[in-house]
């Protein structure tokens, strides 16, 4: 090191060795961010590889859980038709009447515009908050609530 700073001292001389120590630095220090800049980029390609081995291998076991659902989900469905072929219906559920034992759902009736109902739907702790009155209280009870105390 002490041999090329003297040949360096002697070839280009005292006055332009502190700008060429300079330059030389500056590109050390570029060459440096690029070899880092590389090595990076060859740990994320990497890292990306590793990824799309993991991505592969969950769809295929996810590809795997789908086939054995559906076959046993075809295997349910044919057990389910032989043992309801005997009931007298299709086994399907969709397009069978409603069996007479049953009672009919009830018919959805739209509720006139009761305010008890819409008190009554809000929260007793938004109430609380807002000083709604929860309670009827008779007269004596509020004027005995609110009246101001004696000193």
């Amino acid at each position: 090191m002490a041999l090329i700073g003297a040949v360096a001292l002697i070839v280009i001389g005292p006055e332009k060795l502190p700008r060429v120590a300079r330059t030389v630095g500056t590109l050390l220090g570029k060459a440096q961010r690029y070899v880092a800049d590389v090595k990076s980029e060859v740990n994320r390609a990497m890292d990306l590889d590793e990824l799309k081995k993991m991505k592969e291998s969950v769809e295929s076991a996810g590809r795997e859980v789908e086939q054995s659902i559906h076959a046993t989900q075809s295997a349910f469905e044919k057990d389910w038709n032989e043992a309801t072929a005997g009931l007298g219906g299709t086994g399907t559920g969709d397009d069978a009447p409603i069996p007479s034992w049953e009672p009919a759902p009830p018919q959805y009736r739209r509720p006139d515009k009761n305010w008890r109902l819409k008190r009554g739907a809000t929260p007793q702790w938004y109430k609380q908050r807002h000083g709604v009155r929860r309670q009827v209280q008779s007269g004596a009870a509020r004027v005995a609530r609110y009246r101001p105390k004696s000193p």
